[in-house]
Parts: C-alpha cells; sequence; structure tokens
C-alpha cells in the first residue's frame, strides 16, 4: 500500500500555483494545441484527447483569477491556447461553445465544431468573462453579447431548445442533456461574473430568467434533491447551487440566498459528507467512495459567501472542508506514476510530470476509491475547477472591507493590511495587522474559549457572532492566540459503509482506508 506525501497540502498558494502548472502541461501538440480532457495514471498511462467547448473555459477562469488573487504569472502562451481553443469552439455557424464529433480521446481532427452540448455553454462564458475581465477583449465581449442573444432566440424558459431549428437552419448535431441543471442552468454563475466585470444588462437578465426556472422546478423552499428531477451528474447541481449564491450576492435577494441555504443545509447531504468529500454521480452504485473535487469546490465557494453573509459557521464548514480533503487530494507525490517508453504520440509523453498538481475523483481516504471499476484517473476541467475555487478562498482568508480587518480562515497569508500565521504551521495563531482599524477573528466552535491564551493586546476581546472582536489592535505588532488542536472523531456515513476519520482541529491524523492503495493519510489502527 503506498501512502503519499501531502506534507505541503496546508498552502493554499502554493495548491493553486501548481495548479496553474498542471493547467498550462496538458495541450495536445498533436491537435493545434487545444487542451486535453483527461488522463489515465493507472492501469494504463495516457492523457486523453482535446475537448474545445469544455476545458479551455475552466481553464481560463483559474489561470486568470489565480493571476489576479493571488498575484502570480501565469506564461502568456498558456492563456493563449486556451483563448484559441475557447475562440476555435465559437467559431462554428452559431455563437454558441460547440465541439468536433468524435470521443474524448480522438476527436475528429481538422473538422470544424458543429456539436452543440447545452451542458457546456457554462464553460463557454467562463472563457469570455475571463478574457473580457483579465485580457480586455473585445472579441470575447462581441462572443458573449451574440452569445446571450442567440440563447434568447432559441431556447424557452417554457419548453426547451429548438433543437430542429437549429439543425436546420445550421446544421447543429446534438449531445441532449437529460435535464435542464445538467444542461443550460450551469451557466447562471458565468453570466453573474461577467455581469460584474461589463454591466451588460442582457447577461444579468439572463440570469434571472435562468433563475426563476430554477428555483421554481428544482431548488425549491424545501431544500431537497431528487436525482431524477436534478440528474444524477452532481457537479451540475453543485455548481446551480453556488451559482444561485453568486447571483443572490449580486442582487441583495435574501430571498434566493435563503433557498440557496436550505439546498445546503438540506438535499446537499444527499451529495457529500462532512468533510467534504461528494460523489462524482449519484448513480453510482458499486464505486460509491469515487467522488469529485468540482463539486468539493462548488461546496467550499458557496459556504464562503453564506459566511460573508453572516452565518459564520459556514466558513467552519469550508475550512475543514479545505484542509480534510480538498488540498489532501491533489496530486503532488508522483513517484508511482510509470511513464510509458519514449513515443512521438504526445499523449503518452511525459504524463507523470504533466499532471502534477492535478485534481480529480478521490475517496475521502485516497486517489483509488476501492470498488472502483476505472482506476485512477483525473479529468483535467477539475483542475481548473479546484483552482478557481482555491482563488477564491485565497480572497476570503482574510479582508479588509471600511477600514476594518476580518480572519475568516486560519491559513498562513499575508496582504498589504494583515500578516497571519496559522495554528497549524506554527505553535500559535499569529495575526499582525499593517493598517489601523477593528480585528475579527474566527474562533472554530471546538477551540474552548476558557483556555485560550491572548498575547500582545491590552485588554479582553468581545466575542459576537463566532469571531473575537479587538477594537484598537496595535499596528505592526504581534498578537498571539493560543489553543490546543483539539481532537475528535467522525464517522462519515457512505453508501456501503461507515469511514472513521480522526482529526486534530480541522485536519485529517488518520482515517479508514480498507487497505486501498495511493492514500493520503495514515490508516486508523
Amino acid at each position: 500500500m503506498t501512502k503519499l506525501n501531502n506534507i505541503n497540502s496546508r498552502d493554499i498558494l502554493d495548491a493553486i500555483k501548481l495548479g496553474c502548472r498542471t493547467m498550462c502541461n496538458v495541450f495536445d501538440a498533436d491537435d493545434n494545441n487545444i487542451p486535453r480532457l483527461r488522463a489515465h495514471i493507472r492501469p494504463e498511462v495516457r492523457l486523453g484527447g482535446a475537448y474545445e467547448s469544455h476545458i479551455p473555459g475552466r481553464h481560463l477562469n483559474a489561470l486568470l483569477n489565480a493571476e489576479d488573487a493571488a498575484g502570480i504569472k501565469v506564461n502568456g502562451l498558456c492563456i493563449e491556447n486556451h483563448a484559441r481553443a475557447a475562440f476555435f469552439s465559437y467559431g462554428g455557424p452559431v455563437p454558441l461553445p460547440l465541439h468536433r464529433d468524435g470521443g474524448w480521446y480522438r476527436r475528429q481532427r481538422n473538422q470544424p465544431p458543429l456539436k452543440l452540448r447545452t451542458h457546456n455553454i457554462r464553460e463557454g462564458f467562463h472563457a469570455l468573462y475571463a478574457l473580457a475581465k483579465y485580457r480586455n477583449s473585445d472579441r470575447a465581449q462581441e462572443l458573449a453579447e451574440v452569445s446571450i442573444a442567440t440563447i434568447f432566440e432559441y431556447w424557452d424558459p417554457d419548453g426547451d431548445w429548438d433543437y430542429e431549428r437549429l439543425g436546420r437552419e445550421h446544421g447543429l448535431k446534438f449531445d441532449l442533456d437529460k435535464t435542464f441543471i445538467v444542461g443550460l442552468a450551469r451557466s447562471i454563475g458565468p453570466l453573474v461574473k461577467y455581469y460584474r466585470a461589463t454591466g451588460y444588462g442582457p447577461a444579468l437578465e439572463l440570469a434571472i430568467v435562468l433563475k426563476e426556472k430554477t428555483i421554481n422546478e428544482f431548488f425549491t423552499a424545501e431544500g431537497l434533491y431528487n436525482m431524477d428531477n436534478f440528474g444524477s451528474h452532481t457537479h451540475s447541481t453543485t455548481c446551480v447551487m453556488s451559482s444561485l449564491a453568486q447571483l443572490a450576492d449580486l442582487t441583495s435577494d435574501s430571498v434566493l440566498m435563503g433557498r440557496v441555504k436550505a439546498f445546503y443545509d438540506n438535499g446537499l447531504w444527499s451529495l457529500r459528507d462532512e468533510l467534504g468529500w461528494s460523489i462524482e454521480s449519484t448513480a453510482q452504485e458499486d464505486d460509491s467512495d469515487t467522488g469529485e473535487i468540482n463539486n468539493t469546490g462548488d461546496i467550499v465557494e458557496t459556504a464562503l459567501i453564506l459566511g460573508r453573509w453572516g452565518f459564520t459557521h459556514y466558513y467552519h464548514d469550508a475550512e475543514r472542508i479545505l484542509r480534510c480533503h480538498l488540498l489532501p487530494s491533489q496530486l503532488r507525490d508522483i513517484s508511482f506514476i510509470v511513464d510509458p517508453p519514449i513515443s512521438k504520440d504526445d499523449s503518452t509523453r511525459d504524463v507523470a510530470n504533466r499532471l502534477k498538481g492535478a485534481f480529480g475523483f478521490p475517496a475521502p481516504y485516497g486517489h483509488e476509491p476501492i470498488g472502483t471499476p476505472h482506476g485512477v484517473h483525473f479529468n483535467l476541467d477539475i483542475v481548473g475547477g479546484a483552482v478557481g475555487t482555491l482563488s477564491e478562498v485565497y480572497r476570503m482568508v482574510t479582508r479588509f472591507d471600511n477600514g476594518t480587518h476580518w480572519v475568516n480562515l486560519l491559513f498562513d497569508h499575508e496582504t498589504p493590511a494583515i500578516r497571519v500565521d496559522s495554528p497549524y504551521n506554527h505553535e500559535t495563531l499569529r495575526i499582525s495587522v499593517k493598517q489601523p482599524g477593528p480585528l475579527f477573528v474566527r474562533i472554530p466552535p471546538w477551540v474552548d474559549q476558557q483556555h485560550l491564551k491572548i498575547e500582545g493586546v491590552v485588554g479582553t476581546p468581545r466575542p459576537t457572532n463566532g469571531y473575537l472582536l479587538f477594537p484598537n489592535p496595535p499596528v505592526n505588532r504581534v498578537i498571539s492566540l493560543k489553543f490546543p488542536l483539539a481532537k475528535s472523531e467522525v464517522k462519515l456515513k457512505h453508501r456501503t459503509h461507515d469511514i472513521r476519520a480522526r482529526l486534530q482541529g480541522d485536519e485529517v491524523v488518520s482515517m479508514d482506508n480498507f487497505g486501498a492503495d495511493l492514500t493520503f493519510f495514515d490508516p486508523i489502527e
């Protein structure tokens, strides 16, 4: 049994950088450098074919957000390759993201994109939003606007797409999605981002039209999940949930945010466990431990928005998910991957090194879920999903709003306004504000505040809504908060078995793994 070394998985910035490296290493040199979708590392080792209508949007959203949030510099050629692929997908007879025919491993090269899957409209808007916002692309903005008009023309919220007309007028072929949630509803989030970036009113209008259908038919007041209604593709459900949270945040819609909170508190538990693992598909049977980090990332992003709305315990959920599942699941140790013999085929060239930093379909305990019929594989769009989430996390570890400091997540972090040294990497939680202003520090619920030792500040901080308020913290002096990382055990309820996990603070110390290989943690003895 191979236990992987993920000791650096406490570092958000390091995880972002490594994920960006991966996204810049997965272009298909034999197919005009269009980014690839899939990668297998067990039992075979190879990269899959390109997916022009899907991957560029995920990656551009992540790469350009990482530049903005974390201040890293992404290779310009990497951005150019993704942008070229995104524009290629919009180069068919209708301004929607289209793909060429063929399977995941071999698209029909030298063919125009003529196949529409409405599932990918979300990714198309992610590409156009990111290029418009972070690269001032007029071409992306023009495409986004005509694409929105096209959706209004060919899609009826009371019915469906006019596939017959699209086929007759434009010669399109279709990969049909089974439900609205698996299809067009997914695009609410990037439409919100596009509106924030450009102020283009029809983008907001379309997002609200999609929202109305979504809350009338799916995300109801009861907050329940039904596979037949939503569809079995879990990531579609979780990304619509996070999309609705983004729209509620944009429009200050408390009723909509209430729908998001109701689903998070109820229906979401059909799709996740206590540490943030989330099942890849609710139609799964024997491989019930196979998860998907895309879903986990959506849960974290939703929790961050709910936390900022004053529901502080969602910050705790986000931090526990990050420390116990999302960060440990990144592929860092590649020593077990044996590359195929040197070949001219780009799909088998330097696979292990190119995949370092990937995210995929982990169990709570490791990369290879017991009972999986698929071996170990990664979908490279998931790298974009994870890095996009980590960029939002990086923005929210601390924030400085209206002269007030907030420490929301207890990771190492430094900005022009504040420095935080995590209690997981140091003996104490140490905070130094660089600008004057009140300081709110979130205290995890397992901390016994009766025995919390505070040094470096005069007076007693005031507890409020899960935080400690320091009304007048000293500038450029360290405030130290000392508390033990409490030990606990949780029992994760999965379909065919329970999984015990022992925690110290909000990190896993050991976990049941049932003899699985490629595990993240020590086994419980």
